[in-house]
Order: C-alpha cells, then structure tokens, then sequence
C-alpha cells in the first residue's frame, strides 16, 4: 500500500466510527492524512480546521468533542507528537474520547537517527493506548485512542480522492437491570462534580438532600446551593453522615476533607473515576425509596440565603473585583447558552457567584477539569462552540495568564470555520490564585511577586489586534454589563481589568462568612 492509500484508510475509518471533525497541523510527514481528510472534507463527511500549532490542535480538538462532535487530531512526527501531550493527558483524565493521529516513518527508520524520527509507539504513557499501523485499521475502538501511522514515501497522492465511506451496523444492548434504591436515615448530601450530569440534581430533588454542585457539573439547577463550599466550614457541615458522589470533584478543599472524613460514608455513582478515598460504588441511576426529613434540606437552604445576602454585600463595597466578572459572565448566560470556564481563579469565582439555573434551560457549561491546567483554555472554547448550534450564545470567562498561556488559539486561517464566541478576561496582571494559598501568605512576601504573581504587563488590545480580533476594554461592572449584551460576532475578547492587590484580603473575608 501507498501512504496515500494507508492515510485514505485511515480516515475513511475515523469517518465509519462517527469522527465528523478533523484538525490538522501542517507537516511533510502527515502530508498524506492531510490530503485525505482535505478529500473527505470536500465530499462532505466531516468538517477540517487546520492549526499551525500542535498544542493548540490538540486542544481544539479536546473542545470539539466535549463539545459534542467527536473529533481527531492529525500531526507530523517528532516534537509535534510532544506538544499533543497536555490535550492528550486532560482528554484521559476528564475521560473525552477524542481520536490522535500521528504520522511516523516507517518501520525501517525508527532507531536510525532519521530526521525527526522518535519513539512514538507509547509516547503518552499508558495512559493512552497506541495503535502502530502500516495499514489503515479495520475498526476504531471507542474512548481515546492513540493511531500512530507509518508513511513511506511518497507522501503526495497521484490525483484525488473521492470516499465511498458506510458506516458499520450498529447494535444498542439494552438492561433490564434493577437499580438500587438509597435508605433514609443518615443525613446526606448529593456532590456534583465536573461533569456529573442531571442524575445528581433528580436524586437530591426526589430525596430532599441538600446539593453541593459544581458549576461545570451539569446539575448546578433547581435546588443547587450557591455558597455550598463556605457551608461546609461552618458547624452545619458538622452533622452530614453520609454523601452520595456524581462526577469528578476538583474545586474546593472543604469538599475533599468532607469526601475524606472517616466519619462520613461515601457512595460514589461514577466509579470509573479513580478516586483517592475510600469509597462504596453505587450505580448512577440510584434512586431514593423515600423523601428525606424536610428539616435537614431547610436548614442547609436557610444557610445558603443568609452567606449569598453576605456574599453580595461583602463584593459590592470591594470595588469591581473578578467577582464581578464572574457573576456578570453567569447572568449573562441565556438558556440553551454555552460557557466555558478557565481553571484557576475563574471557576472558582463563577462557583461562588453563580446562582442555581432553571431545570431544563439547556444552559452548559464545561471546563478542563480533568487535570485542571491552565494551557488551551483559548482553543478549546473555540472548539466547544464550533460543535454547537450556530445561534447559540457562547461564552467563555478566563483569567489573563490562561489566556496568554493559550494567544495561539486566536491565530486562525482565513478560510477556517469561525464560532461565535465572546472570551471574558479577567485581568489583574499576573496569577492572582497564590494570594489565596499558602504562598500569599506575609511571611513569603518578599518573594511572591517574583515566584507567584508574575505581572506580565502585557497589552492585550495590541495583541488581539495581532490577531485581528476585535477587542473591548472594560474598568467597571456597568460597562462590563454593556458589554456582555452587544457581542459583534465571530471571536472577540472582553478584557475586564481588575485589581489584585487585595486578593488575599477579599478571600479571607469571604472564608470567614457564617450563617
């Protein structure tokens, strides 16, 4: 076989295994799978974007398919395999099957010091499983999966390429299975982590427990608890005896020590996750056989109303904080809205400031919790809101070193799809999250600005001009407001500028709250 007919295969299997978006990044080596998606574009089956830098490829198209269209990356050899790593490492720890394809020389060449030529079979560790092909594979296993093709030369195809591509029969199996049905008696409390989905908010709404959920959980609706994270220092917290898990909890220490405390029983209702305490596997469509005593959900509500009045008194005489941003980010999501939040600081602020959203108002909001890094934040916002509707809003709240950390995601061809998407900057010139821990203390000051704060300085509106991505300036609430309700289509970027010097101060003033 030719490395045309190899990368034709190839993507004529992504295509049968319900792959519909492709990202490439250009190189010699891949050449070949490049022409072939390019052929496999034209005709339809899926749809390309082309990137000039892996990591953001990668990252892209993590967001495509979290976004809901399986997608595949497609790269050359060598260090372009590498800066896949961080997209490949946030996809298996936030379990988002997106495909990897690399292009490798063959066989013959590998240990020879050919140019560009490394061990690629295996390079995401074993956490990814690797297939090493000289020919196209017969099916495409689901999850995430590693293709790395050998390609021989020549890397040109003769002429072009018009798929004939059937999808394989597809065959549901369907459970009659019992679920079980969770007893009365302990008080309990539903946690909804990154990605938990609705069944965490209809058991706690059928039992009466009160629900500490995420915001990018997918049950932050109904009757979720806005300020659950600063309830869970108070005395209240004392008295749970029981906590029923959905999801992949990664935002709040309380929440851990609660998960981790040897007087609470935990069920987990997503034991795929690998958890790092003890814990009693329930399935995830457990129900509750009764209604709970309605005093143990009131008190937890009253709780919640009394810190949220605290809450907001506390931000509004701060001045215009990141607070805001996030608060303004959260009312400015429509129903049927998409959001997509940065690690560090925003999601964080978005979790306090963001109130429960009606059941059924199709609002989504996704975030890379899987490792919780900071890179491709920019890209995969991109890409989640290319897998949407076209007339969905899209919104993404970020802070400045994510953004920078990811500039790259705005660099995109003039002939590449475009989203609408409004990326929300909250920017306090430098990585404000140390404040909050134990490196902001006073005692590590004279070192903190060097090591943790690191302002950069940078002028963003230069940048996205760069880019040619329209930019927005805003210093206070009511122009941020104004802001967020006149989005000019396609990317842009809404720079919130805030302060950071009382940080530290602010969150030690919210930790303290108490109903």
């Amino acid at each position: 076989m030719t490395a045309s007919d190899v990368a034709r295969s190839v993507v004529s299997t992504l295509v049968a295994f319900g792959v519909r978006e492709v990202v490439v990044a250009p190189g010699s080596r891949n050449a070949p799978l490049s022409f072939a998606a390019y052929d496999a574009a034209e005709a339809g089956l899926l749809r390309l974007h082309t990137r000039i830098d892996e990591r953001t490829a990668g990252f892209l198209a993590l967001g495509l398919t979290k976004g809901g269209s399986r997608a595949a990356v497609v790269c050359t050899s060598g260090t372009a395999v590498a800066n896949l790593h961080p997209a490949v490492l946030e996809a298996h720890h936030a379990g988002v099957g997106m495909v990897v394809v690399t292009a490798d020389r063959p066989r013959r060449l590998r240990g020879t010091d050919a140019n560009q030529t490394t061990d690629q079979v295996g390079i995401f560790g074993p956490l990814v499983p690797t297939l090493d092909l000289d020919a196209g594979p017969d099916r495409l296993p689901s999850g995430l999966v590693h293709l790395n093709v050998q390609l021989d030369d020549p890397l040109v195809p003769s002429g072009r390429w018009v798929p004939d591509v059937t999808e394989p029969e597809r065959r549901h199996a369907f459970s009659s299975r019992m679920l079980p049905s969770l007893p009365m008696g302990p008080r309990t409390v539903v946690v909804a982590g990154d990605d938990a989905g609705p069944a965490a908010r209809s058991l706690a709404t059928a039992a009466g427990w009160p629900l500490l959920a995420e915001p990018s959980s997918g049950a932050r609706t109904g009757p979720a608890l806005r300020t659950y994270r600063l309830l869970l220092a108070a005395s209240l917290a004392d008295d749970v005896e029981r906590v029923v898990l959905f999801g992949h909890p990664t935002l709040s220490r309380p929440v851990q020590r609660l998960l981790s405390r040897p007087d609470v029983e935990v069920l987990d209702a997503t034991p795929s996750w690998t958890r790092a305490y003890g814990v009693t596997p329930i399935d995830n469509d457990a129900s509750a056989d009764d209604e709970d005593d309605p005093a143990w959900l009131a008190r937890w509500q009253q709780a919640d109303a009394s810190v949220s009045n605290q809450l907001d008194v506390l931000i509004d005489e701060a001045g215009f904080t990141a607070y805001h941003v996030a608060g303004a980010v959260s009312r400015a999501l429509p129903p049927g809205g998409h959001l997509v939040v940065g690690a560090s600081n925003p999601i964080r602020d978005l979790d306090l400031m963001a109130t429960s959203y009606d059941v059924g108002s199709r609002r989504k909001v996704i975030a890379n919790r899987g490792l919780s890094g900071i890179d491709g934040t920019v890209s995969t916002a991109i890409g989640a809101s290319l897998a949407r509707k076209a007339e969905s809003r899209n919104l993404a709240l970020l802070g400045d070193v994510t953004f920078l950390h990811d500039a790259n995601g705005l660099v995109i061809g003039p002939d590449e799809p475009r989203p609408d998407l409004t990326l929300v900057v909250a920017n306090d010139d430098g990585g404000s999250i140390f404040a909050t821990l134990e490196q902001g203390a006073e005692e590590y000051a004279h070192a903190y600005e060097r090591l943790f704060g690191t302002p950069h300085h940078v002028d963003l509106a230069a940048l996205c001009q760069a880019t040619g991505t329209p930019h927005w300036r805003v210093d206070s609430a009511a122009e941020l407001d104004h802001a967020l309700a006149s989005p000019n289509g396609g990317v842009e970027v809404v720079e919130a500028v805030v302060d950071r010097s009382r940080r530290r101060a602010l969150d030690l003033e919210i930790r303290a709250l108490r109903p």
